[in-house]
């Protein structure tokens, strides 16, 4: 199998030039491209075609985003992956929307930036573990319950669950026995393919039993 075939997009030249070097050290990766400004880095990406593109988002001329979008509209197969201070949440949801593969912040240590490069080359999408509890809910998919039939007793007891009743109130407020209402639960759910009361919460909303 061929090495992975990098490009490096960041306008601070003694940051490219580490990154370089970190990547020409490994056995399975080369650089076979750089830029230091938004407009080269997109001509030569569609022009060298690499495997995965480190690109820092705010660069002279033409944003690295802009860039991203770019490329993912013309190359689909190119993975990219954000080099990047921001840790904002909104700002990372934005870059997944537009198809990177991979987000790692610039203070990350070298070896967590090589298996970030190797996990996108893959395939996967990587988060750089200081982040990556901000949007996993973004990558995880919702579950596609709402067709899913429950009996009447079922949907009561899943919407008890999801304004923050107990079982042992739901018992009381319902007159059946707290293991009644666990069955109840527990069938529901697999129905719906709900995992937690987190899950529940947000198909209660979509219903709209939290409504009023």
């Amino acid at each position: 199998m061929g090495k992975t075939k990098v490009f490096l997009a960041e306008d601070h030249q003694v940051i490219r030039e580490g990154l370089k070097l970190i990547i020409e050290n490994q056995p399975d990766m080369e650089v076979i491209g750089e830029a230091g400004d938004g407009k080269s880095a997109l001509e030569k990406i569609l022009e060298l075609g690499p495997d995965v593109v480190v690109i820092d988002i705010s660069m002279p001329e033409l944003s690295g985003t802009t860039v991203v979008k770019q490329v993912k509209h013309e190359r689909p197969e190119i993975k990219m992956l954000v080099l990047s201070i921001h840790e904002d949440k909104g700002y990372m949801r934005e870059l997944l929307s537009y198809g990177v593969s991979g987000y790692i912040l610039k203070r990350s240590a070298a070896e967590d930036f090589i298996n970030a490069i190797r996990v996108v080359a893959n395939g996967d999408v990587y988060l750089d573990p200081a982040v990556a509890g901000k949007v996993i809910s973004y990558l995880v998919p919702e579950p596609a319950s709402e067709e899913v039939p429950l009996s009447g007793r079922e949907s009561e007891v899943l919407s008890l669950i999801a304004q923050g009743y107990s079982n042992k109130e739901i018992a009381n407020r319902l007159e059946i026995s707290v293991k009644t209402v666990e069955t109840y639960k527990v069938r529901a759910m697999e129905k719906t393919m709900l995992r937690s009361r987190a899950d529940i919460v947000r198909f209660a909303v979509k219903k709209g039993w939290l409504q009023g």
